[in-house]
């Protein structure tokens, strides 16, 4: 259950919008990251609102909190408070930088979130100034840690009956997404740098995405114990006349650390000049049966498209009655065979759901709902 300010939670203002037009009911960004929640509206900064906050605490089994450190403990609404109610809950905060340190009071945003966690350092070509990922990924490396550490309280609880309380910071989580970065260094003393479409190994550096005649593959030379996968892609160049000099290469045999960047790069152009004679699911493919190891840069049609995702029923259709058609959203990328589990409905509307959960459960009556609408306390 997601719980609102009575004008609506702020992440309702971020695009993109259906059909363009901006509005608070119409945010992409908002269906897709409320899906399946009831929603309710709730002014915690008034003394009914309070109250009325710490009866849903009574009968929750989580309580989720991503205000700034300090703010629910304001308003005496911090885990100590509500435990005193209801032992059993779990509450976890989701914050920037944590409930302590230096940096705990300060402001974020996703962009501040990647490069204080080291995420955006990798990010980019190596002879520019790092990007973002363009989806905000922090936020999501936090939900996750979260969820995670969720699941793990309760199971505690189960164990011996009592709840606890859990900080997360957004900093850190994404910081155990670089994970492999820093095994690096430890393992070779190689600092990690933005590669953009190469990949270094070293300072051999080698592309990893080459244009088609549609669009993008992912493929890279190999070399050695792996030369045949090369070497199976030089092969249908042969029989399309088109692999030249790269036919007397023998790739299993090379030793990348002896090859001049120039010579990559004379290797590099030809195969570029191949992948252009041939589109995406050509080249998929033939990889496929000839055992190349080459995949398609998949676009946002792509994907929706994916033989694979389809056939796994990943696709889902949720039903939107105020526009009158449903809209089709990501599934869950896992199949339970005792679990029915996924989006059961589309994301709530400001205060859909006040009266199911104020009357319905906490035993309000109508008239009394109303004038809460009235006083601004939902």
């Amino acid at each position: 259950m997601k719980i609102e300010p009575p004008q609506g939670d702020p992440g309702r203002n971020i695009g993109p919008f259906y059909q363009n037009i901006p509005h608070p009911e119409r945010s992409l960004f908002w269906f897709s990251y409320n899906s399946g929640k009831r929603g309710i509206t709730l002014n915690l900064e008034t003394e009914t609102g309070k109250g009325l906050l710490r009866q849903l605490a009574r009968k929750a089994d989580v309580v989720i909190d991503s205000f700034a450190p300090g703010y629910l403990a304001s308003l005496g609404l911090d885990y100590p408070s509500l435990a005193e109610e209801n032992p059993r809950l779990v509450m976890v905060s989701i914050t920037p930088f944590g409930q302590k340190g230096p940096y705990s009071e300060f402001k974020s945003c996703d962009l501040i979130n990647l490069a204080l966690g080291g995420l955006l350092y990798i990010c980019g070509d190596a002879d520019r100034p790092p990007v973002r990922i363009t989806a905000e990924q922090s936020y999501l490396h936090g939900a996750l840690q979260a969820a995670t550490a969720v699941m793990i309280a309760l199971y505690y609880r189960e164990q011996t009956g009592e709840g606890q309380y859990i900080d997360v910071s957004i900093q850190e989580a994404v910081l155990r997404s670089t994970m492999v970065v820093q095994h690096f260094w430890d393992l070779e003393q190689v600092v990690q740098r933005r590669e953009g479409d190469k990949t270094f190994r070293g300072n051999i550096a080698t592309r990893v995405v080459f244009r088609c005649k549609d669009g993008y593959v992912a493929w890279r030379i190999f070399t050695a114990q792996t030369g045949r996968r090369t070497k199976a892609l030089v092969d249908w160049m042969v029989e399309e006349n088109a692999a030249g000099e790269l036919s007397q290469v023998k790739w299993e045999e090379i030793d990348m650390a002896l090859v001049s960047p120039e010579e990559i790069d004379k290797w590099e152009e030809r195969f570029s000049s191949f992948f252009l004679l041939h589109n995406k699911r050509e080249l998929y493919r033939e990889a496929v049966n000839r055992g190349i190891m080459l995949y398609t840069v998949n676009t946002a049609e792509d994907i929706l498209n994916d033989p694979q995702l389809k056939s796994r029923g990943f696709w889902k259709h949720v039903e939107h009655p105020e526009f009158g058609v449903p809209l089709v959203y990501p599934g869950v990328p896992l199949i339970y065979t005792e679990v029915t589990f996924g989006i059961k409905c589309r994301a709530p509307q400001i205060g859909e759901h006040n009266k199911d959960i104020y009357c319905g459960e906490l035993g309000l009556l109508e008239e009394q709902l109303l004038a809460l609408k009235q006083s601004n306390i939902i």
